[in-house]
């Protein structure tokens, strides 16, 4: 199965699904994680950049990710972006990987990057005559974005997905501790702690010792 992790900034895919990346890729899955944005000068010093995208590519690796996909596109800027131009650069991502499976931020979550991600690549995976190739399109959850939205004035992240990750969380806490510029002590979100904890709370609630969950935006069952 061909898989598509879209992942607004670099480590967010590790936060949301590490451990399902881990899982898939262990069975064999067909996996290109497509980080969408990149710093920029003076806001992200060009040495800051390097560091990010070589953990990405170590952290990636770990799990066992053979396609790493860098879109650099703005951090924080996609809003200044033509929304034509920024549709498009989703577009030609669908259309390169044609993926079954898609992994999206949700939309609910407190970076601004998050959202729009999200609405632009709902667009490029329309159900058309020519995408019939999508199956299944689900959102993650980010700790330190999903978590501190409004969740009764804005969309609520209540998951109907839960994949068993219990074999996988120490791949995922290691691939998290390869982002050594985006780790923080607890009891920070973005702490190794605060990424176990949530894995074996998610877990727990559906009688596994560790999982992710999945808020599903679409699922089709074609015929043959």
């Amino acid at each position: 199965m061909k898989i598509l992790v879209v992942a607004p900034h670099p480590d967010d895919e590790v936060l949301g699904l590490g451990g399902t990346i881990h899982r898939l890729a262990a069975e064999g899955h067909d996996i290109t994680v497509a980080i969408v944005t990149k710093g920029w000068q003076p806001l992200f010093p060009e040495t800051q950049v390097a560091q990010v995208r070589g953990e990405a590519e170590a952290a990636n690796a770990l799990l066992g990710v053979k396609n790493v996909h860098f879109m650099d596109l703005p951090v924080t800027r996609l809003n200044a972006m033509p929304e034509h131009e920024l549709n498009a650069a989703f577009d030609q991502l669908v259309s390169t990987e044609q993926p079954e499976l898609v992994f999206l931020p949700f939309p609910g979550d407190r970076h601004e990057d998050h959202r729009q991600i999200f609405d632009a690549s709902l667009v490029a995976l329309r159900p058309v005559a020519d995408r019939d190739y999508i199956q299944r399109v689900l959102c993650y959850e980010t700790v330190s974005e999903t978590h501190w939205s409004v969740a009764h004035l804005e969309p609520a992240f209540q998951p109907q997905l839960w994949i068993d990750i219990s074999q996988h969380l120490d791949a995922k806490l290691a691939a998290m501790k390869t982002y050594k510029s985006q780790v923080r002590d607890a009891p920070d979100a973005r702490s190794l702690t605060a990424v176990e904890s949530l894995a074996k709370w998610r877990g727990s609630v559906v009688n596994m010792h560790a999982a992710e969950a999945f808020v599903v935006v679409r699922e089709c069952w074609r015929s043959a």
